[in-house]
């Protein structure tokens, strides 16, 4: 049993009383204020502090069901070195908001020798297995994977993350999140199933086809055995690291469809969990609106994006950061003239 705190809801009440008395019509500054009061009640004070460390973890790994993908996995491996050369989308967009990104190679079905021994040091294996065949993982990974994700989270803590944001890197991830959101909340392959990284309607056919024979094979309705399963060493590891992020009480920003899927399995795992995350933006994968649906969140953001990697998320940073401004720094109306 994972101990999860709830938020502040005095300090949440206190924050409502305060944006109601600030130098505008009630409401005025709409999704803002929520989004203020939601941070005031994470922090335990109004104000709440501001949002200067920001760190994105994006957990890398290869899945069986690649060949669904438009990509080859090999793409995995070499996203990884991408991402430590600081040239992937999100090492960009996390340099606009003074961001800290870190990669780590989770299950990435390659040895990456020439990497650093600290992204390495939390593989759990070489690549998933084939979802929609067998396993992918074997009996006791999917837990493994959901405790380094804890230590992850634990790690970017204690250096000083103010604001946590889960990414990922693999090929194959929309297949391996729709087959795990189809399976929690019951729904049909073809309903969950997009185009991931822009296949055709012929490939999100064969997408499809490999959700429904993943979904028909025999599992146990255990959180970890789903991911053992339907997921992956990465999903396990993402969820591990939503929960642990909640149970230090430091906000989690969901990015897309993957981490949406991890954050579904998370909940069933540590329930009050999802008190501590927002949804960063809208995927244009379906199954994250699924989802976002059953969590209870809204979406901060709608830009069309599908890249992954916590790109998506780290865009709402900067409006997190006004809604954090605005209940800090605007005016009262009883201090008017």
């Amino acid at each position: 049993m994972i101990d999860i705190p709830l938020p502040d809801s005095d300090a949440r009440e206190e924050a409502l009383t305060r944006l109601d008395a600030l130098v505008k019509p009630l409401g005025a500054l709409g999704r803002l204020e929520e989004l203020a009061a939601w941070l005031s009640a994470a922090h335990g004070m109004v104000p709440p502090r501001p949002l200067d460390d920001v760190r994105v973890v994006v957990f890398a790994g290869d899945h069986g069901v690649s060949g669904v993908s438009a990509y080859p996995r090999e793409i995995t491996a070499a996203m990884v070195r991408v991402f430590l050369a600081g040239k992937s989308g999100v090492n960009v967009l996390a340099r606009q908001v003074g961001a800290k990104v870190r990669v780590l190679d989770i299950a990435v079905d390659d040895e990456l020798a020439d990497v650093p021994e600290e992204v390495r040091q939390y593989k759990i294996r070489r690549g998933s297995g084939s979802i929609d065949f067998t396993d992918a993982l074997e009996p006791g990974e999917a837990e493994r994977a959901f405790d380094a994700g804890r230590l992850v989270a634990n790690a970017e803590i204690a250096a000083g993350a103010d604001l946590l944001i889960p990414g990922d890197m693999g090929i194959g991830n929309t297949t391996v999140a729709a087959a795990l959101v189809a399976a929690v909340l019951g729904v049909p392959a073809e309903e969950v199933v997009g185009t991931g990284t822009g296949v055709d309607e012929e490939g999100r056919a064969r997408k499809v086809a490999v959700v429904e024979r993943a979904l028909a094979r025999p599992r146990g309705s255990d959180p970890f055995a789903v991911l053992t399963a339907l997921g992956s060493a990465c999903a396990a590891a993402t969820a591990g690291f939503l929960v642990q992020g909640a149970a230090r009480g430091v906000p989690v920003l969901l990015d897309g469809v993957f981490s949406g899927a991890a954050a579904l399995v998370a909940r069933e795992i540590a329930p009050d969990a999802v008190h501590w995350w927002l949804a960063g933006h809208r995927s244009t994968e379906p199954s994250q609106a699924y989802a976002l649906k059953a969590l209870g969140l809204e979406p901060i953001l709608d830009l069309g994006l599908r890249l992954g990697e916590g790109s998506g998320a780290v865009q709402a940073v900067t409006t997190l950061r006004a809604a954090q401004a605005i209940i800090s720094d605007m005016g009262l109306l009883a201090d008017l003239a």
